[in-house]
């Protein structure tokens, strides 16, 4: 049997996210391109009628109440990237991504606070000045990622 992941796995996640949405957004985008789960931090995510994949039943989705709860839960050995326009950030186009990966980006409109920001191993930005969408600045670094990490078979493929 096949594996999906033959370089590793990932997660993405929203700390604060603003609308369930962009969460139900980022859920399914998670899904079609194999991440291993998704999840927010004190946020409470609802289910969405638009959601004709029935995405809920496909991929995880895992709510922690604080930041402390959520650092206490990421695998060993597993790198927590952050997303957040800073001085010291690496351009998605130049990243490297490591092989066990959980993505975080914050609140369009509050991003990463300081202290998430020096939990993280790694810090990018997409290229521009501007914010964007939470949503769909996940789906960006998701598909960045399986671009330079292929798998054996995208997740929606029928053997």
């Amino acid at each position: 049997m096949k594996t999906i992941h033959n370089q590793g796995y990932f997660a993405i996640g929203i700390y604060r996210g603003k609308t369930e949405h962009n969460i139900g957004t980022l859920w399914r985008t998670a899904y079609i391109l194999g991440a291993s789960y998704i999840f927010t931090i004190e946020k409470r995510y609802k289910k969405q009628t638009s959601d004709v994949l029935k995405t809920w039943a496909r991929i995880p989705m895992f709510h922690y109440r604080t930041m402390d709860d959520f650092l206490k839960s990421i695998p060993y050995d597993c790198r927590l990237v952050g997303v957040e326009m800073t001085e010291t950030s690496e351009f998605l186009s130049d990243f490297q991504h490591p092989k066990r990966a959980i993505y975080l980006l914050g609140a369009e409109d509050e991003g990463l606070p300081q202290e998430i920001i020096e939990s993280c191993h790694y810090l990018i930005q997409l290229p521009g000045n501007n914010s964007l969408n939470v949503a769909v600045a996940g789906s960006i670094v998701l598909h960045d990622r399986v671009s330079k990490i292929p798998c054996d078979f995208p997740p929606y493929h029928k053997e």
